[in-house]
């Protein structure tokens, strides 16, 4: 998986196709990540003190991975990651622009 958390993307399929947001968490065994603002489900909470109401709170849920592409911050563009190896250390490097990061 290419993508991590902090990591900028544009969602390319689904609901919510064409929104730019942050990767929230990822999840590498599943293959899936959580985006702010991406994904939202309705999620039903009991009033926990007498006299409160309960109420609907919209969460994020995770989706798979190959649904966004990563931003790349020096083109801006959305873009494929590929690996270039420097010594010892491993970039990810955009594959328009060959910019690493």
């Amino acid at each position: 998986m290419k993508v991590k958390k902090g990591d900028t993307v544009l969602v390319t399929a689904g609901k919510d196709s064409g929104k730019v947001a942050k990767i929230l968490k990822s999840f590498p065994k599943e293959s899936k990540i959580l985006v702010e603002g991406v994904n939202l489900k309705a999620k039903h909470i009991k009033p926990k003190r007498q006299g409160e109401q309960g109420q609907v709170v919209r969460i994020p849920a995770p989706f798979n991975v190959s649904n966004v592409k990563f931003l790349c911050p020096k083109c801006g563009k959305a873009v494929r990651l590929g690996y270039k190896i420097v010594g010892e250390k491993k970039f990810r490097v955009c594959k328009k622009c060959k910019s690493e990061f």
